[in-house]
């Protein structure tokens, strides 16, 4: 009976933390894709990228009740799969397709034109924000596109909040250099409303 017990338990414990698990894909799947792609624009990479970083955290369940913040304890792990791709090879090349980069934006309430004109926009300021060094490249990239804090930026980069606050500072001036240079192409492709937030976004922190 001890054992029946035993393993009645064990196998409701392993369905609460598979159930749990599935919770976590439902919730940040998205945002993890976005990360992602945004490092390495290729659709195919990105989802073997979230698909590792879930892989991950399936064999190592049994510390999710010891996470603090799933979604900064996620993208961190997702950011350093994505990373040390890019490091190592490019296996299939960077794209600017219409439809991934669809994926990556709020498109809820907005009109197929309105939609494309924010991929556009998005796209303009990705090709800005790719031209700027590494460091500032990455923290840029988390408080801008995926709006995480300064301290969560220091979690999940490993540096200190002083460093992120000097790199982003860095890299708004960057940008707004990069911006202003080519500000005739950037209003050709602005969207009104808000159906580029992200990358309105990244404009807004580079001011």
């Amino acid at each position: 009976m001890e054992i029946e017990d035993t393993a009645a338990s064990q196998a409701a414990r392993q369905q609460a933390e598979e159930a749990a698990l599935a919770g976590l894909v439902d919730q940040y799947a998205g945002a993890l894709y976005r990360v992602a792609f945004s490092v390495l624009r290729n659709a195919a990479d990105a989802e073997d990228a979230v698909q590792e970083a879930f892989l991950r955290v399936l064999r190592h369940r049994d510390q999710l009740n010891e996470v603090r913040d799933h979604r900064v304890w996620l993208i961190r792990i997702v950011w350093n799969i994505v990373l040390d791709r890019k490091r190592r090879s490019k296996t299939r090349p960077e794209t600017d397709d219409v439809a991934e980069l669809a994926r990556v934006l709020p498109s809820n309430g907005l009109s197929a034109e309105q939609v494309a004109s924010a991929v556009q926009f998005h796209a303009h300021v990705l090709a800005c924000v790719e031209q700027l060094p590494q460091k500032e490249r990455d923290v840029l990239m988390l408080s801008a596109f995926e709006e995480l804090s300064s301290v969560e930026i220091a979690s999940v980069l490993s540096i200190t909040e002083s460093s992120v606050r000097s790199r982003l500072f860095r890299a708004r001036n960057l940008m707004a250099g990069l911006l202003n240079h080519a500000r005739g192409k950037t209003r050709d492709f602005e969207p009104s409303g808000h159906g580029a937030k992200t990358a309105a976004t990244a404009e807004e922190e580079s001011r």
